[in-house]
């Protein structure tokens, strides 16, 4: 199995449990490419924690941040589950990340290669590397199951309806 795709699963573990405790299942890491060494991993979590910028590239980029001692990450690399959105995109291009890998694509709130292209803004200061569709089958049946299970229940904190 080529680095890729072990990073990969790393990031589909935290997805995994994200969707454990009822957020939607995305999952994240940063990892040193020289020497294979994962930094930090995160999963998905606005909701039980009240942060509407805890996605999983956010926690992972915190964590990877806060554990190197410096706010730029640059030459390191970004596993996520899902295309980026604008947030997150913009958050990578701060944080100096050398290299994005991503699983499945999202046409609807993804960033890098759907909607606004964020990496190809010119108002775009850092562009990491990009690949896409690593374990995109794998990546995006997660969140269909997660998505199919949760139709016509309630969202988490919102009122039950008789």
């Amino acid at each position: 199995m080529d680095h890729d795709q072990r990073t990969m699963r790393i990031a589909l573990r935290a997805a995994q449990d994200a969707a454990a405790r009822g957020e939607t299942p995305v999952g994240a890491c940063v990892v040193d490419p020289a020497t294979g060494e994962v930094i930090a991993v995160g999963a998905n979590g606005p909701i039980g924690t009240h942060d509407p910028t805890a996605h999983a590239e956010i926690v992972a980029l915190r964590e990877a941040a806060r554990k190197l001692g410096n706010y730029r990450l640059t030459g390191l690399t970004l596993v996520v589950t899902l295309e980026p959105c604008a947030m997150c995109a913009g958050a990578i291009s701060h944080a100096r990340i050398g290299r994005l890998v991503f699983g499945a694509d999202d046409p609807k709130g993804g960033a890098v290669v759907h909607g606004p292209k964020y990496f190809e803004q010119p108002t775009c200061h850092w562009r990491p590397e990009v690949t896409g569709g690593i374990l995109a089958a794998e990546s995006a049946d997660l969140l269909r199951s997660f998505f199919r299970a949760r139709r016509g229940k309630p969202a988490p904190g919102a009122p039950e309806t008789a």
